[in-house]
């Protein structure tokens, strides 16, 4: 069912503010495309290894197979959330998820890496539907501000609980099945979404939402991918004309999208919600996060498998500590932030994960598993805390009309700092990995192979003697670690920064404790008052008009 409009007395409208019933059981159907999207994250890192083997892509390649997903998912967010609000927000949910099952389907038969990076840049674009519309979702069916945080908690806690099932699930399927495998794992969980979700989700769109601006689409699309693609290349080749000019397209088109959203009465993003610094302080503690801890997640499975030598089971099992934490701090991050202040939760769960990563520069071959699992649940603690309240802030700061689009901006955020992450981090890693000196007698075109990936160096050292091959592999094992310690050295110094930042930004804020108030609609106050000072807003948002 669509959103109910009520007359007040003086003609203005809003909300009907009662509990849905059903809300819960449709929670629990929405969470399973979060669960999904968590699944997928993960088990692409574990699979990497045997992808690498099979598909033999270029270190680049690699990369790219890592973090297209993302760069696509970046640049239609916003879009995609507007248009949830547009024509639907479930019926977008459900036509992403079946996308996103077809796409996982061609990206377990990829027979190349140029099909594997088309495969995942498809599942971007039916990803971009699935997460902003099940927090816009959320936005809407739960009006009490306790229940949403705690429906936000549970969103969260699902998120980390896909990224636990996705290495043990995806290590007992490689152990048994070609790396294919980890990507039909989604269709049961997508079935079973469309199926019961088209029964259970009510339906619920921005009532009067003005029309969907394709060049604001273009411009976002574009913007976004040309400045991560910039930076990208140039932290892997350095300053060239060419990276210089995508940069300069980037940079030119979001400022042309920001300029024309300002200026259309129906905007695709609203640039009044960045006015409110709490809206604005979440989505930059968002951001930054995941910029400094995706680059060292990406190669995680990685350093388990190819270095310390484990099982894809084995690696995954190890993984788990976080998602614990994570799943265990989300559910109860709402009663916390209350309880103590939105800022101090945030920023020292941030400050958390930053001290944690810097654990992680003394990692070698020989670090014991027990020491691996006490800092990944550390982070995942952290992190739990840390983006279950930041989501909070994001949705009690806009009208329920515009959950779609504020949502998107949130996992933006996300999917943008992810991208930047795999790109820059990842870059630090791949630039060390490749100067390592090769062993005396190695063939120079052996050398080159290995110096690819560290998947090459494992596959070329096969076809050397077996002295030869060992301390090939020897060698290439060190370079790796040490990028990796790097990494998370420069990821430390990015979370420990975006604490900081959320302890000024977020200063004041304070997560809604009452039912919404009812009265004359009008912009909530985290759109309408500039400088958004005043911190939260006392409940939910009026709706408009």
């Amino acid at each position: 069912m669509t959103e109910t409009i009520a007359s007040g007395p003086a003609g203005s409208a809003h909300v009907d503010d009662q509990p849905r019933p059903g809300r819960w059981l449709a929670l629990a159907v929405l969470v399973l495309a979060v669960l999904l999207v968590g699944v997928d994250a993960t088990v692409l890192g574990l699979a990497t290894p045997f992808l690498s083997e099979d598909l033999q892509p270029s270190g680049t390649q690699l990369l790219w197979i890592g973090d297209i997903y993302s760069f696509v998912i970046a640049g239609l967010l916003v879009s995609m959330g507007s248009l949830g609000d547009r024509i639907g927000r479930k019926k977008l949910l459900l036509l992403g998820s079946v996308g996103f099952g077809a796409m996982s389907v061609l990206a377990a038969y990829a027979t190349t890496p140029e099909m594997m990076i088309l495969a995942r840049a498809l599942q971007g674009v039916a990803g971009a539907t699935l997460m902003p519309s099940t927090l816009a979702l959320i936005r809407n069916l739960f009006h009490d501000p306790k229940e949403r945080s705690l429906a936000v908690g549970i969103w969260g806690a699902m998120a980390s609980a896909g990224m636990a099932v996705g290495p043990v699930l995806g290590g007992f399927l490689l152990g048994h099945f070609w790396w294919g495998s980890v990507f039909l794992i989604n269709l049961p969980v997508m079935a079973l979404l469309v199926a019961v979700g088209a029964k259970v989700i009510p339906e619920s769109r921005n009532p009067d939402p003005g029309p969907w601006d394709i060049p604001s689409v273009l411009l976002a699309l574009v913007g976004i991918v040309c400045v991560v693609y910039a930076i990208k290349e140039a932290a892997v080749h350095g300053y060239r004309w060419d990276i210089a000019l995508a940069a300069a397209v980037g940079v030119l088109t979001l400022f042309v999208f920001v300029r024309r959203q300002l200026t259309l009465p129906s905007p695709l993003l609203n640039m009044k919600l960045f006015h409110h610094r709490g809206f604005s302080g979440a989505v930059l503690a968002d951001l930054l996060t995941i910029l400094g801890l995706s680059g060292l997640v990406f190669f995680l499975s990685q350093f388990l498998q190819m270095v310390q030598l484990r099982s894809p089971l084995n690696a995954g099992l190890v993984e788990l500590p976080a998602a614990i934490g994570a799943v265990g701090a989300g559910l109860a991050a709402g009663w916390v932030a209350r309880r103590l202040t939105v800022r101090l939760v945030v920023a020292g769960g941030l400050a958390v994960v930053g001290l944690s990563l810097v654990g992680c520069t003394t990692l070698h071959a020989d670090t014991g598993t027990a020491a691996m699992c006490v800092i990944l649940f550390v982070v995942g603690v952290g992190a739990g805390f840390s983006f279950t309240v930041t989501a909070d802030v994001i949705l009690s700061s806009v009208p329920k009309e515009e959950a779609g689009a504020a949502s998107a901006v949130s996992e933006t955020a996300y999917e943008l700092g992810a991208a930047l992450g795999i790109a820059l981090l990842g870059s630090i890693v791949t630039s060390i990995y490749r100067g390592f000196a090769a062993p005396p007698g190695i063939p120079g075109a052996a050398t080159a192979a290995a110096r690819e990936s560290l998947g090459g160096a494992v596959e070329t050292a096969g076809q050397l003697p077996a002295d030869q091959g060992a301390a090939l592999v020897s060698a290439a094992q060190d370079s790796f670690v040490a990028g990796v310690d790097v990494a998370a050295g420069v990821g430390a110094v990015v979370l420990l920064s975006a604490a900081v930042a959320a302890w000024f930004l977020l200063r004041g804020q304070e997560l809604a404790s009452g039912p919404a108030p009812a009265g004359p609609a009008a912009l909530s106050t985290a759109a309408a008052k500039p400088g958004g000072d005043s911190g939260a807003a006392a409940g939910d948002p009026a709706e408009r008009p």
